[in-house]
Formats: structure tokens, sequence, C-alpha cells
């Protein structure tokens, strides 16, 4: 055995066995329990962070400690490949981005192997291959059939400059994010999934995910927004037409002064024909986006529309208005304003002189301050006719029996989450299935026609999606009746090709189905691993996906994840210098010196690159753009990949923030070479002899119950708590234990060998390629991979001696050692004849003797 630890020699030693004995491949093993460990997949960016690095650390370390567990286990690897960023680098560079995307792939696979990742290749998929999306394609054709994909009319974000949609979370301040653009809404044909036709499902099922944060339980619970209210019809003044709004405050419906409508509304599309001051505004509205977030915070405008609807209980006439925070897209595009008790509602009113009514109060007698804002409490209605004096349940149920009476309303449960828009109008995705007939209509492509392969090298422009220029791929013939038609040139969402892609994994290779049997085996996830900001949108379509494929008769799993790990970000220091037109220019801490004076303490001005003064911005995000990502292969190869893993478990429990730090990783790559070099010595005196339980020393014993007492409590920390920054702190004290252990005799050796044997096995899901010499360096057969995981031993831990803290008036007087299970009033006499404790008695009367078994004794006098 080599004396000095050489990380790169024993990295490629263990990545070339488990490389020749396809040591990860996984294989359906029936009778045998299953772990399905899964990392939430990347992009293809060409480039791995530290991020990267720590959530893929974290999935492997659990997937390795469960297969010492005995499970057969699964945790294969794939690239969320298709997305806008390819087609801004083709446009960008002059490339296709498929070229751009596999070459990518080639990269990014080549800089995870020295990490040592369990991965079984075999399974390795990108969704950007046609073997994966043609199952994409099959699959949205059995959902048309069922009914739950249609095509309609939806208002988007529109960027003028890119010809495309936008995402909500790409528009910023009323721009496109990439363009620059100011965004318009248009009213484009779309896609559409019905994921809400599983809402009440998608919601109740979030009470079974017990292994979840509960944190992203809520966040979904809150996007799904389930709310119980009324429908209640408005008749339009002069017209047989009829206004239906959504309230789940019906309470309040004595207090409508106005009606919102949005500004597509039929309504106001009608006004504005007649008046151009109602026109003007409804163009006006095109411009900027439809955000959550924007409607919140922006100016709230709007117009009458010259036209009244009559309140359904009281028979007045309510004026009509078209405001700008009233949208078509969620429910009826209408909304009774209620400004006494509705803040955004208030504000409107009170910027265009609208009437503001007090129908809620603190007390059935009272009714609430409307004057410096509205009364938002559900409390007791007031100025309400019959309803006045009512609490507010009593008051929605009755309000709601009496409106049913009349006709004009009725029981709704009505929810936030809306169906899932999943068209595109972008070129780098899968081709959506459709073709498109005068005769008849949109028809899905014939089965065994599909893929419909996605041409792969096209460059984009930037002018729109090149697609529609391909008369190629656009001009077919129509399947159902054979006359000339157009393809669909729209594409999938990108979180379609996502929803999935954890099934596939089961059975990667079968070209003639979308999942199998073997699905049936693997699934759910046991175990996934990823960042907090996938809690909504990619795991909420996920659990989606997962039902939707259970009732198409595909593997019959409700929940396509048992248990959820959402791992921290890795933060770094980061640092710019102005540049001549103000803006920043990031400057990676390598070449950041500080400056200092001639005493060697730091000046004013402590921080230089290439003599200019730069500006720290503190702990940040790990990021390309801002230069201050540590490079994984830089540090892999100064201090080992085994070092870097290592740091990313010791530094933070894996749900918190770690932040980089390069005192840290010298600091696990000083720990690994003391566990090298303790095996070493040890292994230098030849082959340790058996132990002999009988004949151990009580040093010895005491030795092997601080090993079993840390198996307890790092057994715990993996399987349990999840809190691997704690395993390796009871490791690194056990290190400390074994370092001052100075015995050469046989039963000396032979607890050493047990104790270091039992160490490297802890440490090897977390540190493999250490784990897998020193494994064979202790002479242990076979590779530490299939080694079991080192239980503690109960009757190791119990100890010959107990050692007691004694206490007088709960203040700490000494300490006493007696034999294990001594009864309690050997116990108080072993103290009472202690030297120092005799000494703070000084004969005083005892009151009380408190005895806590095995920890303290306590006088009181």
């Amino acid at each position: 055995m080599n004396p000095e630890y050489v990380p790169a020699d024993v990295e490629r030693a263990a990545q070339a066995y488990w490389s020749d004995n396809q040591s990860f491949k996984a294989v359906e093993k029936p009778g045998v329990e299953k772990f399905y460990c899964l990392s939430m997949f990347p992009y293809p960016s060409g480039k791995f962070h530290m991020g990267h690095v720590r959530n893929y650390t974290i999935g492997d370390v659990v997937a390795r400690y469960q297969r010492m567990l005995g499970k057969n286990v699964l945790q294969p690897f794939g690239f969320d490949a298709f997305g806008l960023p390819a087609e801004n680098a083709a446009i960008k560079n002059g490339v296709p981005p498929a070229a751009w995307t596999h070459a990518n792939i080639e990269t990014m696979c080549q800089q995870l192997q020295p990490l040592g990742f369990a991965y079984d290749w075999s399974r390795r998929l990108a969704t950007c291959e046609p073997s994966y999306y043609r199952w994409q394609q099959w699959f949205f054709i059995q959902l048309l059939k069922k009914g739950l994909v249609y095509r309609k009319n939806s208002i988007v974000n529109w960027d003028p400059v890119d010809q495309t949609v936008l995402a909500n979370e790409q528009v910023i301040d009323g721009r496109g994010w990439r363009s620059g653009a100011l965004v318009e809404q248009r009213e484009i044909p779309q896609w559409f999934l019905k994921i809400t036709a599983y809402a009440d499902e998608l919601l109740d099922e979030l009470k079974t995910l017990e292994h979840w944060p509960e944190a992203v339980r809520l966040m979904q619970a809150n996007w799904i927004g389930r709310s119980e209210g009324l429908e209640i019809d408005f008749k339009v003044a002069g017209s047989g037409e009829t206004l239906t709004v959504f309230t789940t405050r019906p309470d309040t419906l004595y207090g409508v002064t106005f009606v919102s409508v949005a500004a597509q509304h039929p309504l106001a599309l009608a006004a504005a024909a007649r008046d151009p001051k109602v026109a003007a505004f409804v163009e006006d509205t095109k411009r900027g986006d439809v955000t959550e977030a924007t409607l919140e915070t922006m100016e709230k405008r709007g117009v009458a529309l010259g036209i009244d609807v009559i309140h359904p209980l009281t028979g007045e006439r309510v004026p009509v208005w078209a405001a700008n925070f009233v949208l078509m897209g969620y429910g009826s595009g209408a909304v009774m304003a209620v400004p006494g008790h509705d803040q955004r509602d208030w504000e409107f009113a009170k910027a265009y002189g609208l009437p503001i009514k007090a129908v809620v109060g603190p007390s059935a007698a009272q009714a609430g301050d409307i004057t410096e804002a509205a009364f938002a409490e559900k409390a007791y209605v007031v100025n309400s006719g019959e309803f006045s004096g009512l609490p507010f349940k009593a008051a929605f149920d009755a309000i709601a029996t009496k409106l049913e009476g009349l006709g004009a309303g009725r029981r709704r449960v009505n929810y936030r989450l809306r169906d899932w828009s999943i068209s595109r109008q972008r070129y780098w995705g899968c081709p959506i299935p459709i073709i498109y007939c005068e005769t008849c209509d949109a028809v899905p492509a014939a089965e065994a026609s599909l893929p419909v392969r996605l041409p792969e090298d096209l460059v984009p422009d930037g002018r729109g999606n090149p697609l529609l220029r391909l008369p190629e791929f656009v001009n077919v013939a129509c399947p159902k009746c054979g006359k000339p038609a157009r393809r669909e040139t729209d594409t999938f969402d990108t979180f379609v090709d996502s929803s999935w892609y954890y099934a596939r994994f089961a059975c990667s290779d079968n070209d003639t189905a979308m999942l199998d049997e073997r699905a049936a085996y693997w699934l759910p996830v046991d175990q996934y691993v990823g960042g907090i900001e996938h809690a909504i949108l990619h795991l909420l379509y996920a659990r989606f996906f997962q039902k939707l494929m259970r009732d198409c008769g595909l593997p019959a799993v409700d929940e396509p994840f048992k248990r959820l790990l959402t791992q921290g970000m890795v933060l770094a220091e980061g640092y710019y210098r102005t540049t001549a037109d103000g803006g920043r220019e990031w400057i990676a801490p390598k070449d950041v010196q500080v400056e200092r004076d001639v005493k060697g303490a730091a000046t004013g001005a402590t921080l230089k690159a290439n003599g200019e003064a730069v500006v720290s911005v503190g702990l940040g995000t790990m990021s390309k753009s801002k230069n201050n990502g540590v490079e994984p292969e830089t540090i892999i190869a100064s201090h080992g990949a085994d070092a870097v893993r290592l740091f990313m478990m010791f530094t933070a429990p894996p749900e918190q923030t770690l932040e980089w730090s390069d005192a840290g990783i010298d600091g696990a790559a000083r720990f690994l070479r003391r566990v090298w070099k303790l095996v070493y010595e040890h292994t230098a005196r030849g082959v340790a002899p058996a132990l002999v339980a009988e004949t151990l020393t009580s040093e010895q014993k005491d030795l092997r119950r601080k090993l079993h007492d840390a198996l307890a409590k790092i057994g715990d920390d993996y399987g349990r708590r999840n809190n691997f920054n704690t395993a390796v702190a009871a490791c690194m004290e056990l290190v400390n234990t074994l370092s001052k252990f100075d015995d050469a005799s046989d039963n000396g050796r032979a607890v050493l060998q047990e104790a270091l044997s039992a160490l490297v096995r802890v440490l090897a899901p977390i540190v493999p390629h250490l784990g897998h010499t020193l494994w064979a360096e202790l002479g242990q057969s076979g590779a530490i991979i299939d080694a079991p995981w080192p239980q503690a031993d109960a009757s190791a831990r119990v100890a010959d001696t107990v050692t007691l803290v004694v206490q007088i008036n709960g203040k700490l007087r000494g300490q006493i050692s007696v034999p294990a299970g001594t009864d309690q009033a050997a116990v108080i006499a072993a103290a009472l004849a202690d030297a120092n404790v005799q000494k703070f008695l000084a004969e005083q009367p005892i009151k009380k003797q408190i005895v806590v078994p095995g920890k303290l004794i306590n006088f009181v006098v």
C-alpha cells in the first residue's frame, strides 16, 4: 500500500473497476426490494457547476447507501435537451441547435465521469432524441382520444421581435427577456392539457406525500387553489344577455358598486366598437404582460363601458367597467367589485370616484371602517337587507340559497389552477403530431408514422419559427382523407418532456412501447433530488402525467416520487469592476488580490484585479455569468473527487445553502489523508488477528463502545434524517479516537481492524474511491459497493462502568464512576464518599436526593 494518498491514482483505479465490471448496471430482480434513486436531469448547457455537483452527489450517496442495505438500486442519468437556450446559442454561433446540444451532452458526460457517480449509463436518454419523443407524441394522441387534450384560442404574451410566445416568467418589466421588446397580448390558437380534470386528486393526494417537504406541498396546494364560492348572474340592462361572475365572498354582495370585465371580454369589445375611448383602452392593454406579479403591482386602470347590469337581489343598476387587472383567461373574465371589502377594488374606486359601501363589520351592529382602506375581514353582514346581522358562514349559505331559488346563482368549486397550455411557437422542441386539413380539421398523425421527426439541420435566425418556412416539413397529406394538408409547426412546452422521463428510464431501450413491465417494477421513484425552484411546475406536471399514464393503462402508480429532497444552493463570493459605460464586468475570485500596507494590514481599497479596484458583492449563487463559479475540474485535479464530494456532504445539511470555502475543501482533503494514514499504519503491521471478546481490556471495550455508538448515530443520520453532515462529523470524531488508540496486542489490533472496516464502509457512499481502495487494503473480500452496511452491536454499546455527574443544588461538584447496573443506594454512597463532594456539603443536612440513572445525582441542601 502506498504510504501517500494520491487521489488521482485511487480514483482512476476504482473507476476502472466499476467500468470493467459494469458495477452499476441495474437489472430487475423480482423478489428483491428495489430502490430507484433519481436526481433531476440537467439542461445540456455545456458545463457543470458546483450546484450540479452537490445535487448529484447527494443522490449518489443515497443510492450507494441503499445498495449497501441490500436493495436492488437503479440510478440513471439523462438530459432535458430541448429548449430556448439551444436556439439562442444557434442564433449566436450560426450552428444548428442539434449539433450544439449533442456536443454539449458528450462534454458534460465526460465532466461527470471523474466524480465517480454510480449511474447506469446504459439507460442514458436525452429528450431531443426521436426514440424518446416518439412516445411523447404517441401519448399525446392517446390523450386526444380520451378527450384530455383540446385546442382553443388563448391570450398570450407575444414578443414581436422574436416572434414567439413568452411564458410569464420570461417577461421582465413588460419586456421580452431576450429581445427587450415591449410584450404584446395576442390571441392565438393553443393546445391544452386538461390538468383541471385532476385538480381534486392532485390536491387530495398531497396528504399522502409524507416524505415531501411541507413547503413544497403547501406551494402546490396554493397553486391549485381550491376555493368554494358562488357563480352569480347579473342581467345586462336593456338586453337579454347575462354576465356571470364567481366569488368566494357572497356575504359582500350588497356592497357591489360596479362590475369589472377584462379588456378582451365580449362586452368590452362591443363597447370598443362604438366608443373610441374604450377602443383606445382595449388597444393599450394589449401592450404589456399578463403575469400575476405584474397585475398585483401595476397601476389599476379602467374605462366605463357605458352599460349597466342589474343587481340580482336589490334590482339596482350597477355600471360595468373594463379593468386592466381582470384577465379573460381566468374564470368568466368578469368580477363583481366590492370596494368596501377588497383593497384592489377600493383603490380602483378611489381613483375613479366610484361609490364605496360598507356591508361587513366587526359586529352585527357596526359596519367596518372603510375610510382609509377596505375592511377585508370575514365577520358580520350589515346593511344587507334580510341578511343583516348574520356571521360569514350563515350569510354565505343564506345568500346562496336565495340566489339558487331565484335561478340567479349556484354553488361552485373553483380552482386557481388553469389548464396547461402546451403549445410553443419555437423550433427546438418536440413536434406536436397534428395535421390540419380543410376537410377534416385537426387530425392526429398516424401512429405508424411516428415519430414526427424534427429536422435537425436548421439554423434559426431569430425570425420566428423556421419550421414555418420549410415546405417539406409543413406540406403533407391528410392521414384521414388523403388531401393536401398542413403540419402543425408548434412544438411541445419542454415541461412536457420532463414530466415523464423518470418512467422512461425504466425501459429506455424499448422501441415498441412507451413503457413496459420494467416500469411497473421500478416505479415509483423512491428518492427524488432537486432544487425547490421546481416545487410547482415540474413537480406538479410530473404528478399529473403519472396519473394520466395510469389512466391510459400504463403502470398503475398514483404518485411518481415517494420521497423528495430539495437541496440548497451553492454560494460563492462574487467580484466586479465598473466598466466605462457604467456596467459591471465580473471578475473570477482567483484573479482578485488583497492590497496590503507595509505592515501587512489591509488598506482601505483592499480588492484589486490587474491593478484596478473591484467590488465584492458577497455570497451569490454560483454562476458562469458572474464568473464566480468554482470549476469542478480544477478542484478535482488539485484535491480529488472524493474531497469535493466530502466537502459537499459535510459543510451543510442537504436542504440548506452551502457556502463555498477554499479552506473547507482543504480540510476535506486533510481528513481523507488522515483516514488513509490510519489504514496504512494498521495494515503495515500485517494481518490483524481475530477478535476474542472474552479477553477484551477496558480500553478495548471502550473503543468498541464508541465505535458502535457512532454506527448507531451514523446509520440514523443516513437512513432516517438524511443529515449527512452530522454523519461525517461523527466519522471525524471516530477518526480522532482511533488516532489516539495505541494498542499493538492481538485484541487491540483486532478491535482497530473492526473499527477501520466499519469506518471505511460508512464513508464509502460519500468517498467511494477511497472506500474501494481501503476496503481491499484491509483484506476484505469483494468490492465495498456490495459490502453490507455496518450495524451497531447493542451488546458492545453496554459500558462496564458508568460515569455520573454529581451536583449540589444544581451546580457541578464532582464525577464518579461506578460499575454498570449499580443500584441507587450504592450510587448515592459512592457520590457521598467523593472528597470534593464532601468538601461542598460541609456536613449540611441533605433535604433531597435526586438520581437520574446513568447520568447524574443532585443533592439539595
